[in-house]
């Protein structure tokens, strides 16, 4: 499935297509069925212990450790696809961090988890420098 990038008059980028991921920087976005979810990103927790997962500048969950991970996507009432393919993007985008993986490296396996699952129509779009890693 090809992805186009369109940019609109006040200069944001949207999706063009029926399902697809566009990463921008740390942040990343979600498209199921022509609609745009997101974004989704992460921030460092204030100890910097911890990670915090955010969808729309507002906290959803919490990694402190490998024993102790939170997410709860419910208050936002998306689709279960768009949750179940965030959830495994932002764990890929942790699990690359958290192991300095280059970029490309996590979104091979990113990639992978996401055929393994099923979600092999939700293709990569590009906007923005690389910020996750190295």
């Amino acid at each position: 499935m090809a992805l186009n990038m369109t940019r609109t008059d006040a200069g944001f980028n949207i999706l063009r297509g029926t399902h697809g991921i566009r990463f921008e920087g740390t942040r990343f976005w979600v498209l199921h069925r022509k609609r745009e979810y997101g974004p989704f990103d992460y921030e460092w927790s204030h100890d910097f212990l911890g990670v915090e997962f955010m969808y729309h500048d507002h906290k959803f969950g919490e990694y402190c450790s490998a024993d102790e991970i939170f997410a709860d996507l419910k208050q936002f009432s998306l689709p279960m696809r768009v949750v179940e393919v965030a959830s495994l993007t932002i764990g890929m985008v942790l699990y690359g961090v958290l192991n300095g993986l280059p970029e490309t490296l996590w979104k091979e396996l990113l990639r992978q988890r996401l055929d393994e699952s099923g979600f092999q129509r939700f293709d990569f779009s590009e906007d923005g420098p690389e910020r996750l890693t190295g």
